[in-house]
């Protein structure tokens, strides 16, 4: 094993704003014999989330923070290329908490097997990983919703809104997607079936929900924050759901997060606004994985991920989430 290397991101410090590569240190450490108990992984994809911006931020969260100096934190799939675990050998593929490098050395706590044939493997990052659960229970769990009505979706074209509105639409609702550029909002509509789309870099949000959802907003799927955010708790039905999966806007103010300003809206609509943690439902992750299998299967679901080559890239590839430059979901080929 020590003839290979291991290229890693380690947290430098606490990014101010943005993230830029000097938040990170960049080096290349030998790969070391798994112990009794370990495995080594040889990443071959890792998963870039907007929620890797806020596990660099110290303070208190639904997880704790990466520390100063640790690998960078990253779900990934791989390889087992040694292992002294009894329950893995080598060539099998395993999904789970990788982190940002070439090869995860240790515990195989939180790893589970995948199988490289029914899928590529990307897709275990997108629709059958994280971000397909994110997006099953954030909105039947906590949107619940009901056929005939409205459901939005911020960052619709995203990797979890793309998989959120697809889900709305086979419980029989009318979906409306926000997302920026004409591309990625004609997509929504072309090949995800969405039915209406609001362009946020092309004209008003406030005006497009009124002309999208003449009749209200039952559901909202939050994955933005900010002003679109306020744009649509103005436009609530009784009783509606406003699901806060994501506030994208707001990762890398410098400032104080902006809250709602048209919060009272839920009073008045007797609404409801609840924050969603994908990890509160890994009991129920396999019946989860199993129907959105069977409706990628049936072509009832389409998954679309956008992959970047490089594990060198990784600071500016993080970037692109953050500018809208992705479509779908942003894989980093290692």
């Amino acid at each position: 094993m020590t003839d290979r290397t291991n290229r890693r991101f380690l947290l430098a410090k606490r990014p101010t704003g943005a993230v830029t590569r000097d938040d990170f240190t960049f080096e290349t450490v030998p790969v070391s014999e798994p112990v009794e108990g370990q495995v080594v992984v040889k990443n071959l994809y890792l998963s870039l989330d907007p929620a890797m911006r806020g596990w660099m931020n110290e303070g208190k969260s639904y997880i704790a923070p990466v520390g100063i100096g640790e690998v960078m934190r990253a779900l990934g799939v791989g390889e087992v290329v040694a292992s002294s675990h009894p329950d893995y050998a080598v060539g099998d593929t395993v999904s789970g908490a990788l982190g940002v490098q070439d090869y995860f050395i240790g515990e195989p706590k939180g790893l589970h097997k995948v199988d490289p044939r029914l899928v590529p493997l990307p897709r275990y990052l997108s629709a059958l990983g994280m971000t397909g659960m994110t997006a099953y229970f954030a909105l039947l769990e906590v949107g619940e919703p009901k056929t005939g009505e409205t459901v939005v979706i911020s960052g619709a074209a995203g990797a979890v809104g793309s998989i959120a509105g697809q889900i709305a639409k086979l419980k029989g609702c009318r979906v409306v997607g926000i997302a920026g550029g004409e591309q990625k909002c004609r997509y929504l509509v072309d090949e995800l079936g969405f039915d209406g789309v609001i362009d946020y870099k092309a004209e008003d949000v406030l005006e497009g929900l009124k002309r999208e959802c003449p009749k209200g907003v039952d559901v909202y799927f939050d994955n933005v924050g900010g002003d679109i955010l306020d744009a649509v708790l103005s436009r609530l039905n009784f009783k509606a759901r406003v699901v806060i999966c994501g506030a994208i806007s707001q990762y890398n103010n410098k400032q104080a997060v902006k809250g709602p300003a048209n919060y009272l809206s839920l009073l008045v609509n007797r609404a409801r606004m609840e924050g969603f943690v994908v990890m509160d439902h890994v009991a129920k992750y396999g019946t989860a994985g199993n129907e959105i299998a069977g409706w990628l299967a049936s072509g009832k679901l389409k998954s679309k991920e956008d992959v970047v080559e490089g594990l060198e890239t990784f600071p500016e590839a993080l970037l692109k989430l953050f500018s809208g430059e992705n479509f779908g979901k942003l894989v980093l080929k290692v």
